[in-house]
């Protein structure tokens, strides 16, 4: 009974050090990952969203901004991944 209470005192040491570590380790590496999300492309992180308001009721021109496809084609796309579910 007393060993596998040092045991989990063992391990709950040894949990906060590794969390202490990587804390530290993550404070130092701060710089970089600013810098590298900063080189990513806006889109990559949804800014390549509609950014409109939407009526109450959807129509066919809403639903073609929000799959990102042209108005025209609308139609066609529908019924093109219609048949792919069925």
């Amino acid at each position: 009974m007393a060993s596998s209470m040092v045991a989990v005192g063992l391990t709950l040491a040894a949990a906060g050090f590794v969390g202490r570590y990587a804390m530290q380790a993550m404070k130092h590496m701060e710089p970089q990952m600013k810098q590298a999300m900063q080189s990513f492309p806006k889109s990559a992180f949804g800014g390549g969203y509609y950014r409109g308001g939407f009526d109450p009721k959807m129509n066919k021109r809403e639903a073609s901004l929000i799959l990102g496809v042209r108005y025209c084609k609308f139609h066609c796309v529908i019924s093109k991944c219609l048949t792919l579910l069925h």
